[in-house]
């Protein structure tokens, strides 16, 4: 049944919540198919409607207030209730509304290209637009394949990653994830993938080689032939899993590898760039230069879908000439409206040096969550800028971790209710071992950081008992 703009189910916001907050519930439980959700916990339970943002705070239908801990999903870099991208949008809405950019271009495609070029390390100075973070995944490994090909080495193919890494949702973004939960449902996926060990140093043996993991990757080069090799594709912090960081010289390391066996390094920076790290490139935080980052999420603080490859002047230079082209594309890539809000973001981050701002309060962040460590459950705190995780364990000792049972009955029975009831949200995942997650709004501060302790902290004191009343 199609619902007219005018319809009452539709409800207006109203002072303390939404009036029509009911049917919204109805609605949403009859129409909507929420991602990465068990839609049937919702069967007997309300879904959380958020309505309304401000800063680092969200507002449900009911009018409660909730600290926005994980930036929405990792990406409203900026906080939320910035008018001025809303207005940036609207002022291109009225000179153009869309345009293409398949052998065309527009104002605003060419000077957010010319911006992020700008800001970008080294020779990276080619932009190529998605829509979001899978299609710039899927791209780079795209424009990868199509690299080699044009410089005469049409069987380099293969993409290599890490295990327990997330690169997104399409099938070959799929094929570089390397979550077997995600992946197996969808088998056969599209071939070419390799997987090699992550950096999680808390889960290696003590004698093991510092950059072991990145030795991995030269040995899954060698094993499948570095002429059959297109790319590794590796996130500056890695997401999944919690916030695996690299050891002292890892990228340095792979760079080498790399150039060493021909093999164009990805940095895949849905999450990592824009600020996230403190840097507006995750690569800039350790140091390295890789020949394609991939971006999405808050390169517009997700106020606007959008995303990007940005290729080194190197991987571009094959297409530049003659009747060669990158056959590849997507309607909305590079979009006007999108691409105005971007500018708008990227002004809001460099009148208000966010990056500096995340760089200059990390550590109160980082010192916060270090002193949950009085915690019995608490067995690792990891990340780097405003992308931080807590490894939960039965043990801290032995850094003994949860069977899935117990881990469902943790994160799912427990700690992500509990928290959002309590007015923190923040992700709790199991894809690894299992981890809290937070990553708020670059403008966070210490006021922040203590309203996450301040629910954070029994949370998890309480979930500590309860792994005691197990046994």
């Amino acid at each position: 049944m199609a619902i007219t703009p005018t319809s009452p189910a539709l409800s207006e916001q109203a002072e303390g919540g939404y009036t029509g907050g009911a049917n919204l519930q109805e609605l949403a439980k009859r129409h909507l198919w929420m991602h990465f959700t068990r839609m049937g916990v919702y069967e007997d339970s309300e879904v959380p409607i958020i309505v309304r943002g401000d800063g680092c705070y969200v507002y449900d239908e009911h009018g409660k207030r909730y600290l926005d801990g994980l930036s929405a999903l990792y990406c409203v870099n900026i906080g939320h209730g910035r008018a001025e991208l809303g207005q940036a949008a609207a002022r291109q809405a009225e000179e153009l509304g869309f345009y293409t950019n398949w052998s065309y271009a527009h104002p605003r495609s060419i000077e957010l290209a010319a911006r992020i070029a700008e800001l970008a390390p080294g020779d990276l100075n080619r932009v190529f637009f998605t829509s979001g973070g899978s299609e710039a995944v899927e791209s780079a490994w795209k424009l990868a394949k199509a690299y080699h090909a044009a410089k005469g080495e049409p069987t380099r193919t293969k993409l290599i990653s890490r295990k327990l890494a997330y690169h997104g949702t399409s099938m070959g973004a799929l094929t570089a994830t390397g979550v077997p939960a995600l992946r197996t449902p969808f088998e056969p996926l599209t071939p070419g993938g390799h997987h090699v060990p992550n950096t999680n140093s808390y889960r290696w043996s003590e004698d093991r080689e510092e950059l072991w993991a990145a030795d991995q990757i030269e040995e899954a080069i060698l094993f499948e032939g570095p002429g059959t090799v297109a790319a590794v594709i590796l996130e500056p912090v890695q997401n999944s899993g919690g916030c695996f960081v690299p050891q002292d010289g890892y990228f340095q390391r792979v760079r080498e590898i790399c150039d060493r066996h021909g093999v164009l390094l990805i940095s895949d920076e849905v999450i990592c760039a824009w600020g996230r790290l403190g840097y507006w490139f995750g690569c800039e935080r350790f140091d390295y230069e890789p020949d394609m980052i991939t971006m999405a999420k808050g390169l517009t603080s997700a106020y606007a879908p959008l995303g990007a490859v940005l290729a080194s002047d190197r991987v571009a230079e094959p297409f530049l000439h003659g009747t060669e082209t990158f056959t590849h594309g997507f309607t909305f890539g590079g979009h006007p409206m999108a691409c105005a809000v971007a500018l708008a973001n990227i002004d809001v981050m460099e009148r208000e040096d966010l990056c500096g701002h995340v760089r200059a309060n990390e550590g109160r962040l980082r010192e916060m969550l270090e002193g949950l460590r009085d915690l019995p459950i608490v067995g690792d705190v990891r990340g780097a800028g405003y992308f931080q995780a807590i490894e939960l364990v039965k043990d801290r000792e032995t850094k003994e971790t949860f069977t899935h049972e117990e881990a469902e009955h943790l994160l799912r029975g427990f700690l992500s209710g509990e928290l959002y009831r309590r007015g923190l949200i923040c992700r709790t995942d199991d894809r690894g071992d299992p981890v809290v997650q937070l990553s708020p709004p670059l403008i966070a501060g210490e006021e922040q950081f203590a309203e996450i302790e301040s629910i954070l902290r029994p949370v998890l004191a309480e979930a500590g008992e309860r792994i005691e009343s197990w046994g």
